[in-house]
């Protein structure tokens, strides 16, 4: 058992990273450095405690090797922005492990900025999962913006809107969508859109500098299913309809394609931007959402991923089919 601190380890594994950019993928110190974020000076320390405690050999000696060769192979695979892979473990590859606690690192990248950013959030488990390891933080440059309805049928609150708890925790300026996340009516949808504080909160999402997105599957464990969006019959109907997964209840098909159909017309959350220019991070793993993954990635919904290795493997094995 490895008996170093939290910090310790964490400096352990930046500098696995550090080696993988110089050793593997032949990366300057100057590169590495303004991909971790770092100096320059601070990019060559890291890569010398690679050295000193034995990471580099014949490879590099570490389980995030892995993890970012195969992060590398889905970067290029689908295009995309950015890509992080956690390890799984062995025992459970459907865990989420570690998925939360990358997801925050990221997000703190953003909010630590000086300079005012405007982010734009999903909802459901993976995302309140993310948002429950930030520290608290004082981020009142930053504006954060929900991009779906925050309200269940019966006008309850959903469990898993995460802006306001967010907003408590790093002292945001906020947005929430106060709106049903699926209208019983076009005609509804309608009305509630062109409301003028929703037409403002459509357009803070267009001028978002990243966002970030959960990943649902359509099977009988759908989170619009448990979540009570949608009922065991309207579930049957958009697995006929060729439903894959779904993006903040925007439902595609297995190419990624958004679905023309009943459930589609009623969706009140933001439209979903393909191929967006800015950072669009999908947040999910797991055996029963690698087919929702692998359509979002082939559509462009999302330009950006942080999944785990058993996921990153098993998408990587269907899009060779």
């Amino acid at each position: 058992m490895d008996n170093r601190s939290t910090t310790e380890l964490k400096r352990l594994e930046d500098a696995a990273r550090a080696a993988w950019l110089y050793y593997v993928a032949k990366n300057t110190q100057d590169e590495i450095a303004q991909k971790l974020e770092v100096s320059r000076q601070s990019a060559q320390r890291l890569v010398a405690l690679a050295v000193t405690e034995g990471l580099i050999k014949v490879r590099l000696d570490h389980p995030i090797a892995q993890c970012m060769e195969l992060a590398q192979q889905i970067k290029n695979k689908f295009a995309l922005l950015d890509c992080e892979i956690v390890p799984s473990d062995p025992a459970t590859p459907d865990s989420n492990h570690g998925l939360a606690q990358c997801s925050a690192t990221i997000l703190e990248r953003y909010l630590k900025s000086e300079t005012p950013k405007t982010l734009a959030f999903g909802t459901g488990r993976a995302l309140k999962a993310c948002i429950d390891e930030l520290p608290s933080m004082q981020c009142q440059q930053h504006k954060i913006v929900s991009l779906v309805g925050n309200m269940m049928a019966d006008g309850s609150a959903s469990a898993f809107d995460i802006v306001v708890t967010m907003a408590n925790r790093i002292n945001a300026k906020h947005f929430p969508m106060p709106l049903p996340v699926i209208a019983s009516s076009i005609s509804e949808k309608n009305t509630l859109q062109n409301l003028q504080p929703v037409k403002s909160i459509f357009s803070l999402i267009e001028q978002a500098d990243a966002t970030f997105v959960g990943i649902g599957q359509i099977t009988d464990s759908s989170p619009l299913l448990l979540d009570g969006f949608i009922n065991d019959s309207e579930l049957s109907h958009l697995k006929n309809d060729g439903a894959y997964g779904e993006i903040v209840s925007w439902l595609y098909d297995q190419n990624g394609h958004l679905l023309s159909n009943a459930t589609n017309d009623r969706v009140v959350s933001a439209p979903l931007t393909i191929n967006a220019s800015k950072p669009v991070y999908g947040i999910a793993a797991g055996s029963d959402k690698v087919p929702a993954i692998h359509a979002a990635l082939k559509g462009k919904l999302i330009n950006s991923l942080i999944t785990n290795e058993y996921t990153a493997k098993a998408i990587l094995a269907l899009s060779s089919k």
